[in-house]
């Protein structure tokens, strides 16, 4: 179970390491943008080779697709509410949903609906006696730099301080730690369980970040750079998938 932890951790560590380098190196806007869309790339290809279920049938892969975009619709929603308006010092650019950041704290949430259930997919595989492959855990790592990258560097021109881009990305690399030991423990102790559902909602709930947050978020602060840094992402996915 320890071990699965760490996996799980190890995997997404490099969300709360990216976090914290807009406080030290000042990223030029469309820097950010085309970041984030090699982290829009990354994503896709995520769901177009890892995250799509073959175990399932193509009518149960969209029934779960729909209820994890649902899911994050909500779950944005609440943040937009909950967090929209605070810790905010530039007028019109604020994480909840604005015109100019294209809510990164959506963002953020969009990694944690695609962490969690990716980390409970590690801790099956550890389980079940899986290899996991070395090549696919690198793109996992690599692929949250831009991810964390884009929207941290938002927040901290919205005045974010040091402990609190700490707390917040600390927060989803132990969440996404327990969730790997959590699917290790289920796999140990109940027959059949491969993650396939688990899969299917990350990959909806993805997509929907997509739209709703991360793409909007790309294109305004990168503009064409952001759309090639798009293809860029998903070529990545793409050879890492091959390997």
């Amino acid at each position: 179970m320890l071990q699965a932890f760490a996996l799980g951790a190890i995997a997404q560590a490099s969300l709360l390491l990216s976090g914290l380098l807009p406080y030290a190196v000042r990223i030029p806007d469309r820097i950010v943008g085309i970041l984030a869309g090699i982290g829009a790339g990354a994503l896709l290809g995520a769901v177009a080779f890892d995250l799509v279920p073959e175990a399932i049938t193509a009518a149960e892969v969209a029934l779960w697709f729909l209820i994890g975009a649902v899911i994050f619709i909500v779950a944005d929603k609440i943040i937009e509410a909950r967090f929209g308006d605070s810790g905010e010092n530039e007028g019109s650019e604020t994480g909840g949903g604005s015109e100019d950041d294209g809510s990164p704290l959506g963002i953020v949430l969009g990694s944690v609906v695609d962490g969690v259930p990716e980390s409970v997919i590690f801790g099956i595989q550890l389980a079940a006696g899986i290899s996991i492959s070395v090549a696919f855990l690198a793109a996992v790592f690599i692929s949250n730099i831009p991810q964390a990258v884009a929207p941290s560097a938002a927040l901290v021109r919205q005045g974010w301080r040091p402990g609190r881009m700490i707390a917040m990305w600390g927060a989803v690399v132990i969440a996404c730690g327990v969730a790997s030991a959590a699917g290790w423990i289920v796999a140990t102790n109940v027959d059949n369980v491969t993650g396939a559902r688990t899969a299917a909602i990350a990959a909806g709930a993805v997509l929907a970040m997509l739209t709703a947050s991360l793409v909007p978020f790309a294109y305004q602060k990168g503009g064409a750079g952001a759309a090639l840094g798009t293809v860029v992402g998903f070529c990545g996915a793409l050879m890492g998938s091959a390997t």
